[in-house]
């Protein structure tokens, strides 16, 4: 343990130190996801829980096999009397079996219980996967935009000593002020400082990349269009409203507590068994091979009707009623969180899209700008603060370019986060996804018996059906999401 913790140290500090000529073994976006993907510790966590949930369906389905239970008991009692004492032993051996042959549907929606806490977990996976994949984007990004901007400010601190050596140099032989030169010594102070926290906030990014992706990054190439965005809101709502990962857990967990509620009635429900039985008991631990010859064999049928359980019972079906309803307005809870989720990644990226248009045209326009400057002030028709001013705004206009293109790249992968279409395989066709359902298929069968398909079909007839629940009340937005359709929109 201690072994790991340093060398997770030691990679974060080269994460925070090393740089662009560091080594690296992810240069591109499609690598580092693909990387992500096979051993991101928030992936492989919640993998190896569904692997412990798909053990669900196994315990549920072992109540349609018979149940074996063998005792052994020995007993020795030692009597004192005025008349002596006198001793005693005893020895006993038996087997016993237990066949259900209908529970009332108790277990035939416990089955269906499983499968839909399953499915559900499946889903809370794919949020999870479709999150971390999220995670890589934005620090891929962030390192580029990070990157670029330490180029800018190195740039800047470039410009700004060489023009106040040529200041100085002006200022000395009478053309400028000392003013002159003290603002343009404030202002390369400012432009180291503003290097420094660039520096820092690369190294920042670098240390959360490394956190997510698990190595440190290098010279990343550029960042490739992302596959699958919705051509508007409308067609972004509708996929999200079938895709959603929340959404589609929260339906399932809802499947999930109105079976429960069946398993609840089905308690009230007759059950019947088969049950046999065979051993044998001896009085003398000193001839223990009598037991063989004191054997007993039985075999009936159970059939149990409840009758009283002092209000358990309903109870339990009460809360279970509840649990659904709960279910049910998480169902609405998620829907909205899905749309806000829509709404907001989809308006960030357009408002990103439009800071591009906006800021290529302000840096061409800086560009200009500053050329134009710096010829007046050659000839004295501007000061030299006029010329730091407009140097200023250039390289803000560059940062702000280089901010609204990480904006905009990070907005569309929440956008399709929020629509269900961020996996591994939607971003990397070549990559090997992990299929969450080839571990419930492998162990579905365990300990599986021939007759297990009769006992379930028996076990259904007259098992109590499984009744939606209630829905709560729909605010107009809940209305609008529930028939929403293409070609309109519940923002309206």
């Amino acid at each position: 343990m201690r072994i790991r913790t340093r060398a997770l140290v030691s990679l974060v500090v080269v994460a925070i130190t090393a740089g662009p000529g560091a080594p690296a073994w992810a240069d591109t976006l499609r690598e580092a996801l693909a990387l992500a993907y096979r051993t991101n510790p928030s992936l492989l966590y919640q993998r190896a829980n569904q692997r412990a949930l798909d053990e669900l369906i196994v315990q549920a389905r072992s109540g349609l096999r018979p149940r074996v239970d063998v005792s052994v008991a020995g007993a020795y009692s030692k009597v004192e009397s005025p008349l002596g004492s006198e001793d005693s032993d005893s020895a006993s051996v038996s087997i016993g079996l237990s066949q259900i042959l209908y529970s009332g549907g108790r277990i035939t929606h416990s089955i269906r219980v499983a499968e839909a806490t399953i499915l559900a977990g499946r889903e809370s996976l794919r949020d999870i996967e479709q999150q971390v994949l999220a995670s890589v984007i934005q620090a891929y990004a962030d390192i580029l935009r990070d990157t670029e901007i330490l180029r800018i400010r190195q740039d800047n601190v470039t410009v700004l000593r060489r023009q106040l050596y040529d200041t100085t140099s002006r200022f000395e032989v009478g053309e400028l002020t000392r003013t002159e030169v003290a603002q343009n010594e404030a202002r390369l102070s400012q432009a180291e400082t503003d290097f420094t926290d660039a520096q820092g906030q690369l190294g920042i990014s670098r240390a959360a990349y490394a956190a997510v992706v698990g190595q440190t990054p290098g010279a990343l190439d550029p960042m490739p269009p992302l596959p699958g965005m919705p051509t508007d809101f409308d067609q972004a709502l509708d996929i999200a409203n079938l895709d959603n990962p929340g959404i589609r857990a929260a339906g399932y967990q809802l499947q999930a507590a109105e079976a429960t509620v069946a398993a609840a009635k089905s308690e009230n429900m007759p059950s019947a068994r088969l049950t046999a039985s065979y051993g044998g008991a001896n009085d003398d631990f000193d001839q223990l091979g009598d037991i063989i010859d004191n054997t007993q064999f039985l075999a009936g049928a159970t059939l149990s009707v409840p009758l009283s359980t002092g209000g358990l019972n309903g109870s339990r079906i009460a809360e279970a009623y509840e649990r659904a309803n709960a279910a049910q307005i998480n169902v609405e809870r998620e829907r909205r969180n899905t749309l806000q989720q829509v709404s907001s990644a989809y308006a960030q990226a357009l408002s990103a899209r439009a800071a591009l248009g906006t800021g290529r045209e302000s840096v061409r326009a800086g560009t200009v700008a500053v050329a134009g400057v710096r010829d007046e002030a050659d000839v004295g028709l501007r000061t030299t603060l006029d010329v730091l001013n407009q140097e200023l705004e250039l390289r803000n206009a560059e940062i702000g370019l280089v901010s609204a293109r990480r904006n905009e790249y990070v907005a569309q992968a929440n956008l399709l986060a929020a629509m269900g279409r961020l996996e591994g395989p939607d971003l990397d066709p070549d990559l090997i996804p992990y299929d969450p359902a080839a571990n419930y298929q492998r162990i579905r069968g365990r300990g599986a018996l021939p007759w297990d398909g009769a006992v379930e079909s028996l076990d259904r007839m007259a098992a109590p059906p499984i009744v939606p629940a209630d829905d709560a009340p729909d605010a107009p937005i809940d209305q609008r999401l529930k028939s929403y359709t293409p070609g309109s929109d519940p923002r309206t």
